[in-house]
């Protein structure tokens, strides 16, 4: 069996987060994404909206447009509750190639394979570029487009499934895979994916989840504190592709090693920062473990106090600065998807990796079951 972990996104108990959660559960809030509204029809299948709650007033909402996040309210420090993700009111808003990835699953293959090829056991395949010279996130409809099967297991637990067809999007295999959220009496939203396919493939799932810690159209994300566990990275070329060094962080703008402003050294004159725009690298993590997860990074909300641990089994951890944000979209509370208001922290293997022999494999075979976990814990 082959096990990988990804993601589980958990809401930490302490007691200050404690009594935070007992006033938030009496917060009203005035952004909730309303059901009727949401729903819609494309491509001929339903898109709805799913809701997950406890009795503590942690709630988050989905669609199986995508198998995606679209809300996730957590208590701030004055106990108010805080929609932490980006997102639309509608799921026809989501159904929009110029800005596809919010809050959804991607894959089969997250992230980017160097100009949409790849070789297994001799027979090389082609995908779709959709990302410049290279094929990012699956292709140009990959599952993020897809309509999942969603199933509701009572208030707190959610699965969705989706087969992705045999050479759709370029890939081999009929690869059926799920996705779980669970929402916890402990304010823990876990994620479990798992995959299987018939014929020899790659697979590499993520969630692409846009967080603001500050609340969604809070503004900008630059003020946010980082700190990722994680002395290396693996440097890309002009198309963002990794070269297959792997670099180490410290005395470059990518130490995130000790706790410091997204910021602070993003504008600085560095060509890695030219080619990503900013930051749009994999992190090697260095294994610092937590209930036998790797301890992946740690952002802090500067107006809310809101603090997000990441712990994975994944070697790696896409830091993506919310560089390409334009205001080409509307979001859930009305404001406008503004440059670098969002960041994406995504657990994974590495970029590329079915043409880097140097990377940990992501190959899955047939009588495999790819099973992925990861935390996401909030507190404050």
């Amino acid at each position: 069996m082959m096990k990988r972990t990804l993601l589980f996104i958990g809401l930490a108990t302490s007691l200050s987060w404690t009594a935070c959660q007992n006033q938030a559960s009496k917060t009203t809030t005035d952004n909730h994404v309303a059901d009727s509204a949401f729903a819609a029809t494309i491509d001929g299948q339903e898109a709805k909206l799913f809701t997950l709650h406890n009795s503590k007033g942690a709630k988050a909402t989905f669609t199986n447009f995508g198998a995606r996040i679209v809300s996730l309210w957590v208590p701030d420090k004055d106990g108010k509750l805080t929609d932490v993700v980006l997102g639309f009111n509608k799921a026809t808003d989501y159904n929009n190639p110029e800005e596809p990835y919010y809050g959804t699953i991607v894959g089969p293959f997250g992230n980017r394979i160097a100009k949409g090829k790849f070789s297994l056991d001799g027979e090389e395949y082609t995908l779709p570029t959709n990302n410049g010279a290279n094929t990012l996130h699956g292709g140009f409809k990959g599952v993020h487009f897809a309509s999942w099967e969603g199933r509701q297991e009572g208030d707190n637990k959610l699965t969705f499934s989706y087969t992705l067809p045999d050479k759709n999007e370029g890939f081999p295999g009929n690869i059926a895979m799920t996705v779980t959220y669970t929402l916890t009496e402990d304010n823990a939203l876990e994620i479990a994916y798992t995959a299987t396919t018939d014929k020899k493939t790659v697979v590499n799932l993520t969630n692409h989840a846009y967080f603001n810690l500050n609340g969604e159209g809070s503004g900008t994300i630059l003020n946010h504190s980082l700190q990722i566990y994680g002395d290396q990275y693996t440097p890309v070329d002009s198309t963002l592709i990794p070269t297959g060094v792997i670099a180490a962080v410290k005395g470059t703008p990518f130490d995130f090693s000790q706790a410091k402003t997204i910021g602070r050294d993003i504008e600085q004159d560095d060509e890695q920062l030219r080619f990503g725009g900013g930051y749009d690298h994999n992190f090697v993590l260095r294994g610092d473990k937590v209930d036998q997860l790797n301890h992946a990074a740690t952002l802090i909300g500067d107006k809310t106090g809101i603090k997000m641990d990441i712990y994975t089994e994944e070697p790696g951890l896409q830091f993506y600065s919310g560089n390409f944000m334009a205001e080409k979209v509307t979001l859930k509370n009305g404001k406008k998807d503004s440059f670098r208001t969002g960041l994406c922290l995504e657990t994974q293997h590495f970029p590329d990796a079915p043409n880097q022999a140097n990377f940990a494999s992501t190959v899955l075979e047939p009588g495999q079951t790819y099973t992925t976990k990861s935390i996401y814990k909030f507190s404050l």
